[in-house]
């Protein structure tokens, strides 16, 4: 097991990455605890949930992700007399931890938190960094709150129960992270991609930790989104408008956003043409998607509904070097102009 702290104004976070969730009692003795999960997770993990603790079941899928189960996990938490000294305990994937975070973040104004993390999209992006919300009509993550969870339980082993695409679709994150900050993750990503699909025990459990600690080094320095932490947007102004407008996993929509930033940081003349193919043929390597059929002016339209606009502008994160990224705040003109001239290739 290896263990990232990660420092914050108000907290410290400790991730433990390839601990077991059978050794999640000792985290929580001594603690009236609640759980919150799905039915999957209760499907195939109950057996290791403490005994006589009382446990949340929310929906699957990204449509429960409102305000109206947020209000249900309430309504759950009154019956089970919770107060601030009750701990919530988040298992299973982005969906999940995101919404129970919330709650947690937000009942009697808050209470202590922690995610045993099922996916490998949340074990290398959703449960870190603090970020907890839901969605509101179709917008991604739109209420919500900055707040750290007291830990985070990454157990490599429970991603073989996931589904082919849900296991497939978080190497885009993995890839994004190499993309912004390491060019020797990115390297990895490259070499190694047999042994991740594969999910070989040492390249998975390597790919986390190396991702997290990018994430947790970035969330240190920037806790709420005011500079360094706007690099792990990377793809995410696309990812979020076509996530919304198709429906699609959240890690296919992120990797096309990944290949439309890239498309966009060469267009400017920041990267070259074989930096361009190398970001699209590592995505291609791990059966991401690249594009979309989306027509430009929809992809446009939805952008301009971005939470990290501000004003008549957009933050976009782009690539000086597979390693290196830079935000530009660029205004919806501008914008536009650069959607279009990707509207040959999209």
């Amino acid at each position: 097991m290896k263990t990232i702290k990660v420092h914050t104004e108000s907290k410290i976070s400790n991730i433990y990455i390839g601990e077991s969730i059978a050794n999640l009692h000792t985290y929580i003795t001594g603690k009236k605890t609640i759980i919150v999960t799905d039915s999957n997770i209760i499907k195939h993990y109950s057996n290791y949930f403490p005994k006589d603790v009382p446990v949340i079941e929310i929906g699957l899928g990204e449509k429960i992700k409102t305000l109206e189960t947020l209000n249900y996990i309430m309504g759950k938490l009154i019956e089970f007399e919770a107060d601030r000294t009750t701990f919530v305990l988040a298992i299973g994937g982005g969906i999940v931890c995101d919404i129970s975070g919330f709650a947690a973040s937000t009942y009697m104004r808050g209470i202590p938190f922690g995610f045993v993390s099922t996916s490998l999209l949340s074990q290398v992006d959703a449960s870190v960094g603090g970020k907890n919300g839901v969605n509101y009509e179709g917008f991604k993550n739109m209420i919500g709150v900055f707040n750290q969870p007291e830990f985070v339980i990454c157990d490599t082993k429970m991603l073989s129960t996931l589904e082919q695409d849900e296991f497939q679709s978080g190497f885009a994150e993995i890839i994004k992270a190499g993309a912004i900050k390491s060019p020797q993750l990115f390297n990895y990503c490259k070499e190694y991609s047999c042994a991740a699909l594969g999910n070989n025990a040492e390249a998975i459990t390597h790919l986390v930790y190396e991702s997290v600690k990018i994430k947790a080094d970035v969330v240190q320095a920037d806790e709420r989104e005011k500079g360094e932490r706007r690099l792990l947007n990377f793809g995410h102004t696309f990812a979020h408008s076509i996530e919304k407008m198709t429906g699609m996993l959240h890690g296919y929509a992120v990797s096309i956003g990944i290949a439309l930033a890239s498309k966009v940081s060469y267009q400017l003349g920041m990267i070259t043409k074989e930096e361009l193919s190398e970001i699209i043929d590592v995505l291609k390597a791990y059966r991401l998607p690249v594009t979309t059929e989306i027509p430009v002016e929809k992809l446009f339209e939805a952008m301009k509904q971005d939470k990290k606009r501000e004003g008549d502008s957009i933050h976009l994160v782009l690539l000086e070097k597979i390693g290196k990224a830079v935000t530009r705040k660029i205004n919806y003109n501008e914008l536009q102009n650069i959607i279009d001239g990707l509207r040959s290739n999209i």
